[in-house]
């Protein structure tokens, strides 16, 4: 078996390892990058399905994503606009579509007034919250006690205000159905974005893209490390203690002074640790799981919504799918629409054979853009749930009372072994933004212990 030595091992050839990896060579260090797919980028995956270029993964850049846009500006990756000129569509409780402009959706006066006075508290409660320590907020215990969809029907008994505000949350970032994800991290999420009214604007969310997909950020960060990172090595085992790590693939070991596991904190498990991680890492890991999430992609021969002056932008959580968009390519005369199928749904649609699924979900769709929706040329779903090294979409979130509780052990080193992924994230929490953060800070800290050794050992 070949056998390797760097100064930092990083386990997750995704955003976050991929900037760690970066900064640390610039600092001086070596590194080795063990991906156990056979491609780089992790959760983000642009591929070319029949023709088309979809992105599998995660796509949109928020104007607040200030670690994403200076890593797309320092790779020389141009953006373009989301298309969002024309009305927007909402389907309504009774099945009935609403066209409709701004940010509001089409509902009664009434409930229109509690929406924006719930949106107005939940902002003043996020504007409370620091995204990188929820846990310290006063009444943190209190918020983390009760569900999500528990707090909203206390404040009114309208439901559909209730479901128009729980979604943005629930099946929209999160993916879990709204009883089983407490206010606090709910609260998080929005925070996560600067405000609750920031994560509800699409237009603000789901600004930009990139022009030739999102993976370039992970794939050009790669080529600069070259021979350093390696593809399908899954780590088996990582031996760790006050020298440092010895990691063990298939066909390969690396000795480190450090490690960085850089991927989704539900795949931990995968990993043999000698000697096991403290019990505080145990008790965190079994309170952490994935949402769940079908992205649909749907090609059409032209962006025939377009014709009926829609933004493609279509909102309800009545609806199978609870939101879709424009999701055509820069320069494509084709059209593209994405869709989201989320938790419960999307478990319920995978019960069902692929052809009913299909069925089902375009008919979600015509609803929103009329019968041509049933008809595109090319039709896939990203389905996160199914690949190994991910296990779930977005990202992974606390259950009930965990994040109180467990949150400040996310980022806490356990003696030469430290963490950073997107599921960790303040600012950019389940973003490719966030792991983008969460790899600078790692880094950080590992150059500063590396210095703080040096001047200990010079003192000695």
């Amino acid at each position: 078996m070949a056998e390797i030595t760097r100064d930092v091992l990083i386990v997750g050839a995704g955003a976050a390892g991929l900037t760690a990896a970066n900064d640390l060579r610039k600092a001086g260090l070596s590194v080795a990058v063990l991906e156990a797919r056979d491609r780089v980028g992790g959760r983000l995956w642009t591929d070319v399905i029949d023709g088309a270029m979809l992105e599998l993964g995660g796509q949109w850049v928020s104007p607040d994503q200030d670690a994403l846009k200076d890593t797309l500006e320092e790779l020389g990756l141009e953006t373009y606009s989301r298309y969002r000129e024309g009305d927007s569509v909402y389907v309504g409780p009774d099945g009935r579509v609403h066209r409709f402009t701004g940010e509001m959706f089409p509902v009664s006066p009434e409930t229109e007034k509690v929406i924006a006075d719930i949106t107005d508290r939940l902002d003043e409660m996020v504007a409370e919250i620091d995204p990188d320590r929820p846990w310290e907020h006063p009444q943190a215990k209190e918020w983390d006690s009760v569900t999500w969809d528990a707090w909203l029907r206390q404040q009114t008994d309208d439901d559909e205000a209730v479901r128009n505000l729980a979604f943005a949350t629930g099946s929209a970032m999160l993916t879990k159905p709204t009883h089983t994800f407490s206010l606090l991290q709910s609260l998080l999420m929005a925070a996560s974005a600067g405000s609750y009214s920031n994560l509800v604007d699409a237009d603000f969310i789901l600004d930009k893209r990139v022009v030739g997909g999102l993976q370039q950020v992970p794939i050009l960060l790669a080529e600069r490390l070259g021979d350093d990172v390696l593809l399908n090595q899954p780590v088996r085992t990582l031996e760790w203690g006050a020298d440092g790590v010895v990691a063990t693939t298939d066909e390969l070991t690396v000795r480190a002074r450090f490690a960085i596991l850089a991927h989704a904190p539900v795949l931990y498990d995968r990993i043999s640790f000698v000697p096991p991680l403290p019990r505080r890492q145990h008790q965190l890991h079994q309170h952490l799981s994935m949402g769940f999430v079908i992205k649909v992609h749907a090609v059409y021969d032209r962006p025939f919504w377009r014709e009926q002056g829609l933004s493609g932008t279509a909102f309800s959580p009545y609806e199978l799918s609870h939101e879709a968009y424009d999701n055509t390519n820069h320069g494509d005369e084709r059209g593209t629409l994405v869709g989201f199928v989320s938790d419960q749904n999307a478990d319920d649609l995978f019960a069902l054979s692929d052809e009913e699924r299909k069925e089902r979900i375009l008919e979600s769709l015509s609803h929103y853009y009329g019968p041509e929706a049933k008809n595109p040329v090319v039709y896939y779903e990203s389905d996160w749930g199914t690949e190994e090294w991910t296990r779930g979409a977005y990202a992974a979130s606390f259950d009930m009372g965990g994040l109180h509780r467990y949150g400040a052990d996310l980022r806490t080193p356990v003696g030469p072994i430290h963490f950073a992924c997107s599921d960790m994230a303040g600012a950019g929490f389940q973003h490719v933004d966030g792991a983008i953060r969460m790899g600078h800070l790692v880094a950080s800290n590992i150059v500063e212990s590396t210095r703080d050794a040096g001047e200990t050992a010079e003192v000695g």
